[in-house]
C-alpha cells in the first residue's frame, strides 16, 4: 500500500522523530523523578510550556524544511489533539477516583498510559490512513462519524454521565484484587492472576485511550493524511499530557465551554473532510485560523463566565 510504502521509504524523518521523543521523555522523567514524583501546579506549568515550546520549535523545524503547507498541518492536527486532551483529563480524573488511586501513584500510571497510547495511535494513524488510500468512500464515514460526535458531545455538554458509566463499567469487570500490593500491577491470589488497583487504573486508561483514539485520529487524518504528520502532532500532544493533567485537574470544570467548543470543532472538520471530498481539497491555512477561532472563543468564553460569577460569589460546581 502506498501508506505502507511511504512509512518505509521515509525512515530516516520517522528514526530521528521517535528518536527525539524517546529522548524527551527520558530527560521529562529524570527531572520528575529528581523532585520525588511529585508535580506541583508551578512544576505543571513549567512542564507544560516545556512541552508546548518543544512542539512550536518541531513546527519551525517543519517550516524551515518542508515548507508552510507541512508545517501548517502539523499545528492545526496539534491543536485538534492538544485540546481533546483536555477533554480527556477529566475521564482519567473520574479513573483514578474509581480505582482510589493515590496521589502519588498518578504520575507513574500516567506516563505507562502515554508510552501505551503512543502505540496504539501509531497503529490507528496507519491503519486509518491505509483505509482512505485503499477506499476512498471511507471518507464520508469518518466525516459523518465525526459530525455525529460532534453532535453527541453537544447534547452531553453540560455532564459527565457517559464517561462515569463507561469508567464504573470497567471497574465493575476487571479482576481486581482489593489486597494493598505495593507498586505492583498484578498479583497472584488462590492460583488466579489479579489486577491490583494501580494495574486495573492502568488497564482502564489503555482502554479509555482506544475510544479517544476513535474520535481524535479520524480528525486528523481529516486534516492531513501524511502519517508522519499525524504521528508527531499525536506525540506531541500525548507526550504533554502529564503534566498538563496536573495542571488543569482541578480547573477543567472552569473551562465550561469547552465541550460545546470541542463539539463545534469536530462537526467543522467533518463538514471539511465532506467538502474535500466533493469540491476539492482545503488546505491548513484555511482550517488552522477557523479551529485557533473556535476553541480560542471556547476558552475566552469561558473565563469570562467563570470571572463573572466569581464576582457575583457562584461557586463554579453551581452553575
Amino acid at each position: 500500500m502506498l501508506v505502507l510504502s511511504s512509512v518505509l521509504g521515509g525512515a530516516g524523518p520517522w528514526l530521528a522523530l521517535i528518536g527525539a521523543l524517546a529522548v524527551l521523555l527520558v530527560i521529562d522523567l529524570a527531572l520528575v523523578r529528581g523532585r520525588g514524583g511529585e508535580m506541583g501546579v508551578r512544576t505543571a506549568a513549567i512542564a507544560s510550556a516545556a512541552w508546548v515550546g518543544v512542539a512550536l520549535a518541531f513546527f519551525g523545524v517543519l517550516l524551515l524544511t518542508s515548507g508552510g503547507e507541512q508545517a501548517n498541518a502539523f499545528l492545526a492536527g496539534y491543536l485538534v489533539e492538544k485540546s481533546l486532551s483536555l477533554d480527556n483529563v477529566f475521564v482519567f480524573l473520574l479513573v483514578f477516583s474509581a480505582f482510589a488511586l493515590p496521589v502519588a501513584e498518578r504520575h507513574r500510571l500516567l506516563t505507562y498510559g502515554v508510552v501505551l497510547a503512543l502505540v496504539l495511535r501509531g497503529i490507528f494513524i496507519v491503519a486509518g490512513a491505509a483505509l482512505l488510500d485503499t477506499f476512498g468512500w471511507v471518507s464520508f464515514v469518518f466525516a459523518a462519524f465525526l459530525i455525529w460526535t460532534g453532535w453527541r458531545m453537544f447534547r452531553h455538554r453540560d455532564d459527565h454521565e457517559g464517561e462515569q458509566r463507561m469508567v464504573d463499567g470497567l471497574r465493575a469487570r476487571l479482576p481486581l484484587s482489593e489486597k494493598p500490593a505495593g507498586r505492583k500491577l498484578v498479583v497472584r491470589e488462590d492460583g488466579r492472576r489479579l489486577l491490583t488497583t494501580a494495574g486495573a487504573a492502568l488497564v482502564a486508561i489503555a482502554l479509555v485511550d482506544i475510544v479517544f483514539a476513535v474520535d481524535s485520529v479520524p480528525a486528523i487524518l481529516a486534516i492531513t493524511d501524511d502519517t508522519f504528520i499525524v504521528f508527531a502532532a499525536n506525540a506531541f500532544a500525548l507526550l504533554g499530557l502529564r503534566p498538563l493533567f496536573f495542571l488543569v485537574a482541578d480547573l477543567v470544570e472552569r473551562l465550561r465551554y469547552l465541550k460545546t467548543a470541542l463539539a463545534a470543532l469536530l462537526i467543522f472538520i467533518g463538514l471539511k473532510m465532506f467538502a474535500g471530498e466533493l469540491f476539492g481539497k482545503i488546505g491548513p491555512e484555511y482550517s488552522l485560523p477557523a479551529i485557533a477561532l473556535i476553541l480560542g472563543a471556547g476558552v475566552v468564553a469561558s473565563l469570562v463566565a467563570d470571572r463573572r460569577d466569581r464576582r457575583r460569589g457562584v461557586a463554579p460546581d453551581a452553575v
